[in-house]
């Protein structure tokens, strides 16, 4: 793929796609906006349920949770009904629990929505990517990229959007989302039509019997402890900034505006120049280091720290993917299933975990044990590059980039 320029207006390009590409790539601008649509008003939420900030924060844990756990599921699921019948069926879940979230009474009944929002979200994403490259034009490489060019976006405009409604109240964000999933439901109902099954069904077990290839579980084990960090700045820095939905949706905007450029342009040259594992090391090393500091800084180093960790996120997400995705001769959708298992209940714990430690110590504190816990992602990294980089071909730099760019497993 070196050389090719997915951009350009030939057969090949990025921009000229089928309509249900163009459908589905939309629906997963809006899935991945889910992940950062509560940021914002996060403080709002707190304050309208009369809420402490550690069961707000459940909103993440609850989420992300199910999110793990239906990782087992989706495989199983899409390799029986088929792409397009488990995306449908996870818009429809996205759209009832979110306009249900907007309607809740209590913090109780908000996180358990979530919940049910989480399951939906897992079975369109993880299904996503795979009938992006089924009906696209010009091969896997631009089909992969607008792929992540849609998780990029959804990751920025999700604060934004949050931000925006949230402004008036902490509800309408939710009834927003509910809308524009409806809006991809029906787009995809009228673009997409049925993929071929796969010839193999996939079992409940095949992403846990992926884990006992010791590459696969090495990546996942670091990724879990680097998910930790990541999820301690999405969810507890809110409190931390305290500022209002729109100021607070800018900082995060630009947070994933450095996400997706890094994730999408940044990481592949890198990788390409110094290797995926040092890629890698450097950078869950640098997102320790900006950690202390926001924990440690005034305001204003509290906000461009956060917008910052975004440079190193985004690196992160790709390499990390790029790696689960070819350390072992799982099939992809198994090995990431597999990873994704792990990882997510990181994602999980650091929502909850982060404000209890505030509770326990000072609100110092979270932010160093999220920095620890980057620099053990980067150890097991370290510990095992032997395997690692004999186990994965692209992890070379001469071969970094030849598969295409890589995506944000979810």
């Amino acid at each position: 793929m070196q050389g090719e320029d997915p951009f350009d207006q030939g057969a090949g390009s990025i921009l000229r796609q089928p309509k249900a590409v163009w459908a589905t790539a939309g629906a997963s601008v809006v899935a991945f906006m889910g992940i950062g649509l509560v940021d914002p008003i996060l403080p709002s939420i707190a304050k309208g349920l009369e809420a402490t900030p550690s069961q707000v924060s459940l909103l993440f844990t609850s989420y992300f949770l199910i999110t793990a756990v239906a990782m087992l599921v989706t495989g199983f699921v899409s390799s029986r009904i088929g792409g397009r019948k488990t995306l449908l069926t996870g818009l429809a879940l996205v759209v009832v629990f979110a306009a249900l979230s907007g309607t809740s009474s209590s913090v109780a009944e908000l996180v358990g929505f979530r919940a049910g929002w989480g399951l939906g979200n897992a079975l369109f994403v993880s299904t996503a990517l795979a009938v992006i490259v089924g009906a696209a034009a010009g091969g896997s490489s631009a089909a992969i990229l607008l792929y992540e060019s849609a998780l990029g976006l959804g990751m920025a405009c999700g604060p934004l959007l949050g931000a925006l409604l949230g402004d008036a109240s902490w509800r309408y964000p939710f009834f927003g989302t509910a809308a524009l999933m409806a809006i991809g439901f029906i787009c995809i109902t009228a673009f997409l039509k049925e993929q071929p099954k796969p010839a193999r069904k996939t079992s409940l077990l095949d992403p846990i019997k992926a884990l006992g290839h010791g590459g696969l579980a090495s990546v996942a084990t670091s990724a879990f402890f680097y998910n930790y960090a990541f999820f301690t700045i999405l969810a507890f820095t809110p409190f931390v900034l305290n500022m209002t939905p729109y100021k607070s949706g800018a900082v995060f905007f630009a947070w994933g505006l450095l996400l997706a450029i890094f994730s999408v342009l940044v990481a592949p040259r890198l990788q390409k120049r110094f290797g995926s594992l040092k890629v890698l090391g450097a950078s869950l090393v640098l997102l320790a280091v900006d950690l202390v500091i926001l924990g440690y800084g005034n305001h204003t180093t509290a906000i461009v720290c956060t917008i910052v960790s975004g440079a190193f996120i985004g690196m992160n997400n790709t390499v990390y993917t790029e790696l689960a995705l070819g350390v072992s001769d799982a099939p992809r959708p198994v090995a990431s299933a597999g990873y994704n298992f792990v990882r997510w209940f990181a994602a999980a714990a650091a929502p909850y975990l982060a404000p209890k430690i505030e509770e326990w110590s000072n609100i110092h504190i979270p932010f160093v044990v999220a920095a620890i816990a980057a620099v053990v992602g980067a150890v097991v990294v370290w510990i095992r590059r032997t395997a690692l980089t004999h186990e994965a071909a692209e992890l070379e730099p001469e071969h970094a980039g030849e598969d295409g760019v890589t995506v944000f497993a979810n």
